[in-house]
């Protein structure tokens, strides 16, 4: 009997360490919920800065633009007005040297306009003076506002890749999450940066129709593209680009070639995608037959491996 109590007394004397230990791991998942939805916060304003900025560079560079063009039609019509006078100069230099040739038997009125045209040569000499001296400024200022917008499309190039490496952050998000959830799945693998599943894991041979199974593996991942879209950006230009292939293998089926088969295919996934409520603007369907194969062995493995449906998440 005293043994009984001594284990009774031992059971209650434990149960608040598990009350103790239950409340500090709700202590720490609510501490990692509120850095999750901080760092969130912190991120969303962050690229609110920067898309702010980007505009900004955007505008100055147009505005720099509309100015540089101005100024490279001021010089060409500044150019042009120097041939011209230029032209006018010889012809009237010839012409005065033809009339000191015969200066000894000009008349009083020769001679007065021989000196009219003195004057006129001047008054021209005085206007191609200041015409090379605008053109030089002009030429100056179109020097200054190339450097300018040299400089501009250079921050817009950084702002550009920035805005490509957060893509890239959410298709290793998006590309993790079905490798999480598709890891045991047979025919469904990572090449490269693109999602593939085996056409057979969707579609019966020679169908363009998807399998029941076909469409869950579909419902899966669009599920999953729902989730990590909408966390991104709306500036950034995204499309989830949906790629037909089929072996060299001629087909005997509805469909007059791998071409036509391939596509089909494509445009079925496409359109369950949307059904399930992903954005037409971010879907592309393209059929590619025979032509990008990634086994080139005449086997029936390689055959297999070439029959597939790729998922590729990248920009416009």
């Amino acid at each position: 009997m005293a043994r009984r109590r001594r284990k009774l007394h031992a059971g209650l004397d434990a149960w608040p360490g598990y009350v103790d230990a239950l409340s500090t791991l709700l202590m720490v998942v609510i501490f990692v919920l509120l850095v999750f939805v901080m760092g969130q916060t912190l991120l969303s304003a962050a690229l609110n800065r920067r898309e702010h900025v980007l505009e900004k560079l955007e505008g100055q560079t147009a505005e720099l633009a509309r100015q540089l063009d101005t100024e490279h039609a001021r010089s060409h019509a500044l150019e042009e007005s120097v041939k011209g006078l230029q032209a006018q100069h010889t012809q009237d230099t010839a012409a005065l040297s033809a009339q000191a040739e015969a200066a000894s038997a000009l008349s009083l009125a020769d001679q007065s306009r021989v000196t009219q045209l003195n004057d006129e040569l001047t008054d021209l000499n005085t206007r191609l003076a200041s015409l090379a001296e605008a053109l030089d400024v002009s030429q100056k200022a179109v020097q200054s506002k190339d450097a300018t917008i040299g400089d501009l499309a250079a921050k817009l190039n950084t702002a550009l890749a920035d805005k490509v490496g957060q893509l890239s952050r959410y298709r290793s998000e998006f590309f993790g999450r079905l490798r999480d959830i598709l890891h045991n799945q047979q025919g469904v693998h990572i090449v490269g940066d693109r999602f593939v599943f085996q056409s057979e894991v969707l579609f019966p041979v020679g169908s363009a129709d998807l399998s029941p199974e076909g469409r869950a593996e579909i419902h899966t991942l669009a599920q999953t593209l729902k989730s990590v879209s909408s966390h991104i950006p709306a500036e950034i230009p995204w499309i989830l680009r949906v790629d037909g292939h089929a072996d060299r293998q001629p087909i005997h089926t509805a469909f007059p070639s791998n071409w036509e088969l391939s596509s089909a295919r494509a445009i079925t996934v496409v359109k369950l995608l949307v059904a399930e409520g992903i954005n037409p603007h971010h879907l592309a369907a393209t059929g590619f037959a025979d032509y990008q194969p990634l086994d080139t062995e005449s086997t029936a493995a390689a055959y297999a491996r070439n029959r597939r449906i790729e998922f590729r998440l990248t920009d416009r």
